[in-house]
């Protein structure tokens, strides 16, 4: 993957100067604040990625930059300051269930926003759908990738239960059968490009703040909460949407791999969901109860986001205009 297109003055400084910088070399000074969201996240998503796999254009080594590490996270704290302001606004207090799990379930059937799923089971069109997959290809070929830096900041109980639900992620053992891998099948089935990271440049705001999102709670140990809570979010709201996008992939008569993507969530996530609340979340506050403020910022944040990609989405396709 090449470094992305800039989408502002801060973007455009950072960029320009990755494919020349060393390990060593200072970086030329950058605009101390972004034009924008969509300037912010862009290249907080950059700074991020050379964590994961980097860029063909730009030195491995700077993934532990310092200067690069100091935009970073002056780049983390506005948008860990705006999650949590939204989180304060917006969120009901969970019911107060026998048990976090209960808490957590409530939470997120208490949560209303629009879904993609079902119109694409009753109402998109094939472009439509393709443009959805595009968009769905910046997680959906990274998968389980975010959560994986919580594994060493968990208590041995939610260790075991995140290592449990990742391994069935990552394919059980078996490399054709890692999600991410389904999913590129399902682009390249439908004729797109199944590169990581080739729409980066094409994918709205709201994409890339949902997976900044994700990284900024798993590179944090002191988010470890938020990161199982949005984990756990995420988990209870995939298995009848993959149904629901299974059912709208068979009414446009798409390719079978990509229904196979989907009805592989239908069942692993109705079991995921029980994993993540019951065994990583619930374990997490058995051992530290300061968690759980945090585990229901996670999940919070996990649907709000969401819901926030959802409504931009049908707006730019025409729907309820």
């Amino acid at each position: 993957m090449l470094i992305p297109k800039a989408r502002g003055s801060l973007s455009a400084a950072l960029f320009a100067a990755l494919p020349s910088l060393g390990p060593d070399d200072a970086p030329p000074p950058c605009p101390t604040t972004a034009d924008d969201n969509a300037d912010e996240q862009i290249a907080l998503w950059a700074l991020y990625e050379l964590h994961y796999r980097g860029f063909e254009d730009a030195d491995a080594e700077l993934e532990w930059h310092p200067d690069l590490l100091r935009l970073r996270r002056s780049l983390e704290i506005p948008l860990e300051q705006r999650l949590r302001a939204r989180y304060a606004a917006e969120a009901v207090a969970p019911d107060a269930g026998p048990t976090l799990a209960a808490s957590v379930f409530a939470l997120v059937e208490g949560h209303r926003g629009p879904s993609l799923a079902s119109y694409v089971q009753r109402n998109a069109d094939l472009e439509q759908v393709l443009d959805l997959l595009r968009m769905r290809s910046i997680y959906h070929l990274k998968e389980t990738d975010p959560s994986s830096w919580a594994v060493p900041r968990l208590p041995r109980a939610s260790q075991a239960a995140l290592v449990e639900l990742m391994y069935d992620e990552y394919g059980c053992g078996r490399a054709r059968e890692v999600h991410s891998d389904l999913f590129a099948r399902a682009l390249a089935a439908c004729g797109l490009d199944d590169r990581y990271g080739a729409y980066v440049d094409e994918v709205p705001t709201e994409v890339l703040e949902q997976n900044n999102a994700m990284t900024l709670f798993g590179l944090h140990g002191r988010l470890r909460g938020a990161a199982v809570g949005h984990l756990a979010a995420f988990e209870a709201t995939s298995s009848l949407p993959s149904r629901r996008m299974a059912q709208g992939l068979a009414r446009l008569g798409m390719p079978t791999e990509v229904a196979a993507y989907y009805l592989e969530h239908v069942e692993a996530d109705a079991v995921h969901e029980q994993l993540a609340t019951r065994g990583i979340c619930a374990a997490l506050v058995e051992d530290d109860p300061t968690s759980a403020g945090d585990i229901f910022f996670g999940a919070f944040t996990c649907l709000d986001l969401e819901s926030r990609f959802a409504a931009a989405v049908l707006a730019d396709w025409g729907v309820g205009s």
